[in-house]
């Protein structure tokens, strides 16, 4: 049976509450156990504090028995002086301010007492989040294990090994060397904050390819380290890293309705034909929110025609959406879609004819809108020309001239929105990729123990968890 039709016909709620593989009890184990140590934290914060609320409650009752004390021994040297009524009023005066003052004092002496045990909380924050920190030997690890002083028990396993069919072509033997023609090209950027999604797509495309050793992958990065913890979590896996120097885009980029579209590593893709070798003359590119659940060749195998770039389109989509008053006010930048009918298309999914990117200088061109962009935002600046990140520039140099791949490919918006990132349903019609885009990512709802229903099919691709051993 395809692996991509065993999606089909399931509805959100039998998703849900089929069967659940190690990969997803192994999450489900480090959210129980997440729990448990938020349990323990705050539990020991309170008897913090219940000891030094204690403390600060004998303070006050040692004041209290002093000003007692004072009282008594005023009142009895002013019998046996003789003192009139008008002395002891003021003494009762001076009685009662020495009372008020010991009472603020004791107030004092609780709130520092108290304060410091208050900080003891570990903020909620830092125990859901689901970035990664740097192991001392280079990996990384989950800021909740980091939290808890237990950085070796979280890290990413080793994946399972994958072979190729019998009727597939040998690969070379150098599992370095790109320039193999039977090789099927994929590029993925990798970084901190998505590289739990970025090893989740490795694992997809190989589960599913029907020649996985035949795969080459490309990783962009933009910090050391990295390159190490694919290959022992991928032993075999033939791919090469390629830094990315975030500084050769920062000043092209403006601000984005939301942070993680700023980030440099998203225009990566823009440079491909310009990082990778000249033998590679196709390249798939896949975001790092999705997984494949199909064989990744059927897509190295769609034609383009004598376009540069190929993916599924969205005629029925508000193209307008996409840039600002601005720009379809001013006629000189609307004039960019003349003569062509312009469709919406996600760049989180595309195949790249990169022999015909070079020869057109895509490149710059993008780079141009990005200045025109840039520009328009600056302050004094005539106003931008559109709000969200690297889509934009894509669309402005290539709607209209995409080669059109069914949508099987690229089932997108499972993230939902910019903004929300609320849960989503399939679109009709078959499966081969799931794609996160939005600012929901599955891998941030499952380990706050509020997944959306189709969460749970990326779950299984998940190399994140408890170290076993």
């Amino acid at each position: 049976m395809d692996s991509s039709r065993s999606l089909l016909g399931l509805s959100p709620r039998a998703i849900a509450s089929g069967p659940r593989d190690s990969t997803t009890e192994s999450v489900g184990r480090l959210r129980l156990l997440d729990c448990d140590r938020e349990r323990g934290a705050f539990s020991s914060a309170f008897a913090l504090a219940g000891i030094r609320g204690a403390i600060a409650l004998l303070l006050v009752s040692a004041l209290a028995r002093l000003a007692d004390l004072f009282d008594f021994k005023t009142r009895r040297r002013r019998r046996r002086k003789g003192c009139g009524g008008g002395g002891g009023r003021r003494d009762g005066g001076t009685m009662r301010w020495v009372v008020r003052l010991s009472g603020m004092c004791s107030a004092a002496v609780v709130m520092v007492l108290l304060s410091p045990s208050l900080q003891t909380f570990p903020p909620a924050e830092a125990i859901r989040s689901s970035q990664y920190l740097r192991f001392p030997g280079g990996g990384y690890n989950h800021q909740l294990a980091a939290a808890f002083g237990d950085a070796d028990s979280f890290g990413f396993r080793r994946a399972p090994s994958f072979n190729n069919a019998a009727e597939c072509e040998p690969p070379s033997a150098n599992g370095t060397s790109s320039c193999d023609p039977s090789l099927v090209h994929v590029a993925i950027t990798l970084d901190e904050g998505y590289l739990r999604g970025s090893m989740a797509v490795v694992h997809s495309v190989l589960a599913h390819a029907a020649c996985p050793e035949s795969v080459f992958f490309h990783f962009l990065v933009s910090e050391a380290g990295l390159e190490s913890l694919v290959r022992s979590t991928f032993p075999g896996l033939r791919f090469k890293a390629y830094y990315f120097d975030p500084d050769r885009v920062r000043g092209l980029i403006s601000a984005s309705v939301r942070q993680a579209l700023e980030q440099p590593l998203n225009y990566a893709r823009n440079y491909l034909a310009d990082i990778l070798e000249r033998c590679v003359s196709r390249v798939i590119y896949l975001d790092s929110d999705l997984v494949v659940v199909d064989d990744i060749a059927k897509l190295w195998r769609k034609g383009l025609g004598s376009r540069a770039v190929g993916a599924p389109e969205y005629c029925h989509a508000n193209f307008t959406k996409y840039f600002t008053d601005r720009f379809w006010s001013d006629r000189r930048l609307a004039s960019a879609f003349a003569g062509r009918r312009p469709c919406y298309f996600n760049t989180g999914v595309m195949v790249l004819d990169l022999v015909r990117w070079r020869g057109a200088g895509y490149t710059r061109r993008i780079e141009r809108w990005m200045e025109v962009q840039k520009r328009g935002a600056a302050p004094g600046g005539p106003g931008r020309i559109y709000d969200l990140g690297s889509l934009p520039p894509f669309l402005l140099v290539f709607a209209g001239h995409v080669a059109p791949i069914e949508h099987r490919w690229n089932q997108h918006g499972l993230g939902g929105d910019n903004i929300n990132g609320s849960c989503r349903d399939l679109h009709p019609g078959p499966v081969s990729l799931l794609h996160w885009s939005g600012s929901g990512k599955p891998w941030v709802r499952l380990d706050s123990n509020h997944p959306c229903p189709l969460d749970n099919l990326w779950a299984p691709y998940d190399l994140y968890g408890p170290a076993v051993g």
